[in-house]
C-alpha cells in the first residue's frame, strides 16, 4: 500500500465513473483516466467495454507512478500533498509541479525535485495551499471548456482545498 491511497479515494470522488462527454478533450474516460492514458499504460488499444470494466484496484498503481511518484507526494506536507496530485490528475503532472513551485518562489519548470522540495519548506502548508488553488482555479477559469465544465471544477477546487486545510493540522 503506498502512502497516497487516501489521496486516490478522494480524487476518484471527484474524477467519478465512466464518462463520455462530447465537449471533453479527454474522450472516454472512467475513474479519471483518459483511453490514451490507460491505453499507454497497458501497452495496447481498449476498447469502451475495457473502460467501463476500470477498478480502483486496477488503476491504482497507474496514479501512484504516473501522478503521485512525478509530484513527489511521499516527500511533501500532508494536505498539500493532496492539493498538488490532484491538480496532477486533474491538468498533468507538469502543470500542477509548476503551479506548486510558483506558489513556493521556485523555478516553475514542471518537475518536483529537491529544489522545489527545499522552497516549500519555507512557506506555511495553508498558504501554499491558498496560492496553489488560486492558481489552478485561474489555469481552469481560462480555458476553452470552462463554460461546460467549470461549476464542476470550481467546486472540486473549493471541496479539495477544504479537505487539504483539514488534513495539514
Amino acid at each position: 500500500m503506498w502512502a497516497g491511497v487516501a489521496a486516490l479515494e478522494s480524487v476518484l470522488h471527484h474524477e467519478g465513473g465512466f464518462v463520455n462527454h462530447p465537449k471533453d478533450p479527454g474522450g472516454i474516460t472512467n475513474l479519471g483516466v483518459t483511453k490514451r492514458v490507460w491505453e499507454n499504460w497497458i501497452g495496447r488499444e481498449v476498447d469502451e467495454a475495457e473502460m467501463r470494466a476500470l477498478t480502483p484496484e486496477l488503476i491504482g498503481p497507474m496514479y501512484k507512478q504516473l501522478y503521485w511518484d512525478k509530484i513527489k507526494g511521499d516527500d511533501l506536507p500532508a494536505g498539500l500533498d493532496y492539493v498538488v496530485f490532484d491538480g496532477a490528475v486533474n491538468s498533468g503532472p507538469s502543470r500542477s509541479a509548476k503551479w506548486l513551485q510558483s506558489a513556493a518562489g521556485a523555478v516553475p519548470d514542471g518537475i518536483v525535485g529537491p529544489a522545489t522540495l527545499r522552497a516549500v519548506q519555507g512557506h506555511r502548508v495553508a498558504d501554499l495551499i491558498t496560492t496553489y488553488q488560486a492558481k489552478r482555479l485561474e489555469f481552469l477559469e481560462n480555458l476553452a471548456t470552462w463554460d461546460t465544465f467549470g461549476r464542476g471544477w470550481g467546486r472540486r477546487v473549493a471541496e479539495v482545498s477544504a479537505l487539504s486545510k483539514q488534513l495539514t493540522a
